[in-house]
């Protein structure tokens, strides 16, 4: 089919080969020949005046035509997946669907297992590609190369829905032999012992518990920076050295890697996760389904946490 001169089959070749940026890839992935896959470069290069990729140690590096026109391009095969093309109502048990979704280690361990353990019982088939933190996730979201993103609220991009899951506390932890965090936890001891903190992606984008600190104007001596909260426990062992972690991830460890939790010396650092979906998937069945039972085991663990202030108030 062509539309102004356009043949618009050769927008899914593009869409392919910004996707792959491997040629046999890109081919297969539309399912076509390599020859073919050839052939729809050669037709692109002459519509648009441009060569479009450059081969370089093998692989197709896009011009700075190629990649003005990405965003467009996959934007429309988005528009006309999601909004001509029907999406297929999702029968659960049935279904092998993969869902792409952008979260944090510690979300994937206090949370987003149960999510797993409950999928596996009511849809076996489906899958889950749980992706590490990246620079710019509202771009993923934007291209819909991920189903979901699982965030503090701070970091939602504006544009796209998304709902609370639930609140999470921060606390402040060391080694239980930490001889600077027996008694209360002053500021100005804070600020003088070594932290181990989080950032991620290659800028190192801070975590929560760095942008609330930086909020409030501090900046910690940071003496180690890793990529994901799992490994800051046992970093902390044998130390005197202190982090800043969520409540619920510092109980994870607790049967394993005990730390001693003080308060933290600032008002209370409190957020709230989050999760966002593209807007073009809002009326995607598999998304909806999937956005509820997400949903639902959040709202399980804020009944729990409820239930458990009440108690203590009782006693």
């Amino acid at each position: 089919m062509r539309f102004k001169g356009l043949d618009l089959n050769l927008l899914v070749a593009l869409d392919a080969l910004m996707t792959e940026r491997k040629l046999t890839a890109a081919a297969r992935s539309i399912n076509l020949s390599q020859p073919a896959m050839s052939a729809a470069i050669g037709r692109l290069r002459a519509y648009f005046n441009d060569e479009l990729f450059v081969m370089q140690q093998r692989r197709l590096v896009p011009t700075p035509r190629a990649e003005a026109l990405a965003p467009a391009v996959r934007e429309a095969l988005l528009q006309i997946q999601l909004s001509v093309i029907a999406w297929d109502p999702l029968v659960p048990a049935e279904s092998d669907r993969r869902f792409r979704i952008v979260l944090s280690d510690f979300m994937t361990l206090v949370f987003f297992e149960k999510v797993i353990k409950r999928v596996a019982r009511e849809a076996p088939g489906v899958s889950f590609e749980l992706l590490h933190m990246i620079d710019y996730p509202d771009e993923r979201l934007h291209g819909g190369d991920v189903d979901f993103l699982i965030l503090p609220k701070q970091f939602m991009s504006a544009p796209h829905p998304s709902a609370k899951l639930f609140g999470e506390k921060l606390v402040c932890v060391g080694c239980p032999n930490n001889q600077q965090l027996h008694g209360k936890l002053s500021l100005e001891r804070f600020m003088s012992l070594g932290h181990v903190a989080t950032m991620f992606g290659r800028t190192l984008k801070p975590s929560v518990e760095q942008w609330l600190l930086l909020e409030h104007g501090f900046k910690r001596r940071i003496e180690i920076v890793v990529q994901g909260f799992n490994a800051i426990p046992i970093l902390l062992q044998g130390t005197n050295r202190i982090s800043t972690l969520p409540l619920r991830l510092v109980r994870h460890f607790e049967p394993t890697i005990p730390l001693q939790i003080v308060d933290h010396p600032l008002p209370p650092l409190s957020f709230t996760e989050a999760i966002q979906w593209p807007l073009l998937h809002n009326s995607d069945p598999g998304n909806i389904w999937m956005r509820n039972i997400i949903l639902e085991e959040a709202s399980r663990i804020e009944a729990s946490v409820e239930g458990d202030s009440q108690k203590a108030r009782a006693i």
